[in-house]
C-alpha cells in the first residue's frame, strides 16, 4: 500500500501502523489510561448529524476564514505535535511546507525537533508557536523573543500539561523517559529496517528549541528529563495575561475544556481560545471538546474566536463544527499518520485529501461560504417536531 492509495486518515493510520516500529506508532496513536477520552473525541461528531439545503446558489464557493490574524484558505490548521522528526527525517520541516503549498497555517511545537529558526525561513505561510511558561521564566521569555525575531505570527499557550497523562502503551512499549524498550519493541525496530536507516542516515535527533538551555548540552533523555521538571504547577491566570502583554500580538490559550475557563481566557486577552483535551493523552474520562463548543460558543462566541481541537478525523467534522460556531478546527494525528506514512508527499497527500472532502460537503450541503452553516443545519437525536419552514430545530445548547 502507497501513499496514493490512501484516501482518509484510517488509511493512513493503517500504513503508518506498518511503516513504523511499535513504540513510535503507538506514541502517536494512544491515549491516557482507559483512553475513553481518546475514543469519545471522535464519536461525538458521530451524535450530531448534518441537514444540507437544496437548490442553493453556490457560485463562488469559498472555504476561507481568518484565524489568528491570518487568513487560511480552509477552516482548519495543524496542530502543534513534539518530537516529530522521530516518525520520518521530513519532520516539521515538510510539514510545515505542507501546510504553505495547501494555504493554511502550521503549528511548531516547543518540544519540536527543528528550531524556531529554521521553520521561521523554511515556510512563508502563516505561523504559530506553541508555548508553555515554565519555572525558568527567562526560557519563556527567550521563546517570545525569537519568535518575534523568526517572524512567527501567533503565540499558542498550552494549560492543560502541568504533568504527563498515564498513557499506558508507552508503558508497555517502553517507549519512557528514559527508554525501557522491551523485547518486542526492540524486535518491532530490527523489523523496520527502512525506517531505521533513514534515521541513522538523517541529521541528529535532538529537542531543538530547548536544548541550549542545557548547561553543556545533554543527551535526549536528559533534556526531557529537564523539560519534564521544567512544568510549573503555580501558573495562573497572571502569568497568562503577563505573556500576552509580552507577545503583543494574536495569541491563543490551548487546553480551554469549560465555559469558566473560556471566560477567563477572553477577559484575560487571549484572542482566541483552542477547545482541546490533548488528543485525549491527558485527563481520561474529561469530555470530548465538541461536546463543550455549543455552551461555549454561546458564552462567548460573539468575543473570541473559538478552535476546535482534537478528534478531527474527517472534513465533515470540520463542518459540523463551524456549523456549531467554531471559527476554525486543529488537526494533529491526521498529519502525523500521513508523515510516518510517506513523509511530506504524505502529508501533502492527507491535506489534498481533507480539503477535498471539505469542499464536496460543503457543496453538498449547499453552502457556498462557512458562514451559510449554523445550528440550523445540525441535528442531535430524533427530532421531535418540525419548524414552520420545514426545517429541524436548530440544535439546542448543551
Amino acid at each position: 500500500m502507497s501513499v496514493q492509495k490512501c484516501n482518509n486518515t484510517n488509511d493512513f493510520r493503517r500504513l503508518a501502523k506498518r511503516r513504523l516500529p511499535a513504540p513510535l506508532f503507538h506514541y502517536i496513536d494512544g491515549g491516557a489510561d482507559d483512553e475513553v477520552t481518546l475514543e469519545r473525541n471522535t464519536s461525538a461528531f458521530d451524535e450530531v448529524r448534518l441537514i444540507p439545503n437544496g437548490l442553493a446558489d453556490l457560485d463562488g464557493m469559498d472555504c476561507s476564514t481568518t484565524v489568528l490574524g491570518q487568513k487560511i484558505n480552509w477552516p482548519f490548521f495543524l496542530s502543534p505535535t513534539a518530537m516529530t522528526r522521530l516518525f520520518h527525517p521530513d519532520g516539521e520541516k515538510g510539514v510545515a511546507r505542507a501546510a504553505e503549498r495547501v494555504g493554511t497555517m502550521y503549528s511548531l511545537s516547543s518540544l519540536s525537533t527543528e528550531s524556531i529558526e529554521t521553520i521561521g525561513v523554511c515556510t512563508n505561510g502563516p505561523k504559530c508557536f506553541q508555548i508553555y511558561i515554565h519555572k525558568d521564566r527567562g526560557m519563556t521569555r527567550d521563546f517570545v523573543d525569537r519568535c518575534k525575531a523568526a517572524k512567527f505570527d501567533a503565540l499558542c499557550l498550552t494549560i492543560d500539561t502541568l504533568v504527563a497523562g498515564n498513557r499506558e502503551r508507552d508503558l508497555v512499549t517502553g517507549m519512557t523517559v528514559p527508554p525501557k524498550l522491551t523485547l518486542s519493541s526492540l524486535a518491532s525496530f530490527a523489523a523496520h529496517p527502512a525506517w531505521a536507516w533513514r534515521y541513522l542516515t538523517s541529521d541528529a535527533f535532538e529537542l531543538a528549541n530547548v536544548k541550549r538551555h542545557m548547561k553543556g548540552g545533554g543527551d535526549l533523555s536528559s533534556i526531557i528529563q529537564y523539560v519534564n521538571s521544567q512544568f510549573d504547577p503555580t501558573v495562573t491566570w497572571r502569568d497568562a495575561e503577563d505573556l500576552i502583554r509580552q507577545w503583543g500580538g494574536p495569541f491563543a490559550i490551548k487546553g480551554i475544556m469549560s465555559v469558566g475557563d473560556a471566560i477567563r481566557a477572553r477577559d484575560a486577552g487571549a484572542s482566541a481560545i483552542m477547545i482541546s483535551n490533548h488528543g485525549g493523552r491527558q485527563l481520561d474520562g474529561s469530555t470530548a471538546p465538541f461536546d463543550m463548543l455549543g455552551p461555549i460558543v454561546d458564552a462567548v462566541g460573539q468575543d473570541i474566536e473559538i478552535i476546535l481541537d482534537s478528534g478531527i478525523r474527517r472534513g465533515t467534522h470540520i463542518l459540523k463544527a463551524i456549523a456549531m460556531g467554531a471559527t476554525a478546527c486543529m488537526v494533529g494525528r491526521g498529519y502525523l499518520y500521513a508523515l510516518a506514512a510517506g513523509g511530506e508527499k504524505g502529508v501533502d497527500r492527507a491535506l489534498d485529501r481533507m480539503t477535498a472532502e471539505i469542499s464536496r460537503n460543503m457543496t453538498l450541503m449547499g453552502c457556498a461560504r462557512l458562514s451559510d452553516l449554523d445550528r440550523t443545519m445540525l441535528q442531535r437525536g430524533t427530532p421531535i417536531d418540525f419548524s414552520a419552514a420545514g426545517r429541524l430545530p436548530a440544535i439546542p445548547a448543551q
